[in-house]
């Protein structure tokens, strides 16, 4: 396995160009030094930012790319100086890697908003060295950017708290949105709106999923527990609910007008955008200001709020609907996530694959 300081190849599924087509990849992890941990991986799960990313839709892209930053895996070496983990340990690597330490957001515990932030993957570490993610044999990380996956959580089920999860965990959080009894909800029903559904579910929020169509209603009210389900042109249900929810976390990706969620909030309502979009969103102002509401959006979550979701899932019992597949149909999957043809998130059993081949 090699000493600390000795570096280590492994192989990867990476994107070689914008076609977002992934094969498999040999390339040199970086050193590992007394505050990392050297993991094998065993999960990662599939998110619609690793889509984005392969296919350059956000631009910037480097390749060769390996995508994955929902990873769950297994520690086979700490350095010297780790304190949280040792051999043996489940853990888990979300979005970022790395972090100055020293600014605002990193000193109050909110370094997912650092200027100088490292992402998992398609970025470059401060040795130099490009960032790759966890559709991978293993990886190299610094402690900071661990957490523990408590026993007696399935690992497969870890790997989408670790994005989506602490996605709608982490506004919910910082808005003071925890407590029973709120009327939440959740526009979009996909990998992050699912886990939407679940978390505000066990923190005892009556749910409306709010959606452009009904093809999605039963699975919402039956399988997920949703409370409501309203389709967002049916205008008759739509003026019914209106000033009836304390937040909406709005996980569209794509444009979409804003007026009709608006018109839902209370007073004082929060309108919590999750969707990466590139394209102006557009409102009209009257509606926020008579009823004081906020157009807000969030990024990800804090490490130290990665891992209340991860104890909250423990804790509360509620697993998410997933997909486990194997690396070799990787490019199916990311061809029926762009078609929304999951439910509702993918998961890869990396360690259970042939990934050289």
């Amino acid at each position: 396995m090699g000493s600390p300081q000795t570096e280590r190849t492994t192989v990867g599924w990476a994107a070689k160009d914008n076609s977002g087509i992934l094969a498999p990849y040999t390339y040199t992890l970086r050193k590992t030094g007394p505050e990392d941990v050297y993991l094998k991986v065993l999960y990662c799960g599939i998110c619609h930012t690793d889509l984005h990313r392969i296919k350059n839709d956000l631009g910037l892209a480097h390749y060769p790319m390996v995508p994955g930053h929902e990873v769950v895996g297994e520690v086979m070496e700490a350095g010297s100086e780790v304190t949280k983990f040792r051999a043996g340990d489940a853990v888990g690597v979300g979005l970022i890697v790395g972090c100055c330490g020293t600014c605002r957001p990193c000193e109050s515990d909110s370094e997912q908003y650092c200027n100088k932030k490292i992402w998992t993957y398609d970025d470059v570490y401060t040795d130099g060295k490009p960032t790759q993610g966890g559709f991978s044999q293993s990886m190299v990380v610094h402690q900071k950017f661990v957490v523990k996956i408590p026993d007696g959580l399935a690992l497969e089920q870890a790997a989408p708290l670790l994005c989506a999860g602490v996605t709608v965990f982490s506004p919910l959080n910082h808005f003071g949105l925890k407590q029973s009894g709120l009327r939440g909800g959740i526009s979009g029903l996909g990998g992050v709106g699912h886990m939407g559904v679940l978390v505000a579910k066990a923190m005892g929020h009556h749910v409306t999923v709010i959606s452009s169509s009904n093809k999605k209603k039963v699975e919402a009210l039956e399988h997920l527990g949703a409370d409501d389900y309203l389709v967002s042109s049916d205008e008759t249900r739509m003026k019914e609910a209106a000033d009836s929810l304390d937040y909406i976390i709005d996980t569209v990706p794509v444009v979409h007008p804003l007026e009709p969620y608006l018109s839902l909030l209370k007073l004082d309502g929060k309108l919590i955008l999750t969707g990466v979009i590139n394209t102006p969103l557009q409102f009209m102002a009257p509606l926020l200001m008579l009823g004081r509401k906020v157009i807000t959006g969030t990024n990800i979550g804090s490490m130290k709020e990665i891992q209340e979701i991860i104890d909250f899932s423990k804790e509360k019992g509620f697993s998410s609907m997933i997909e486990v597949v194997k690396m070799d149909y990787i490019n199916k999957a990311f061809e029926r996530l762009e078609r929304n043809d999951v439910r509702y998130r993918f998961v890869v059993d990396v360690a259970g694959s042939k990934l050289d081949q």
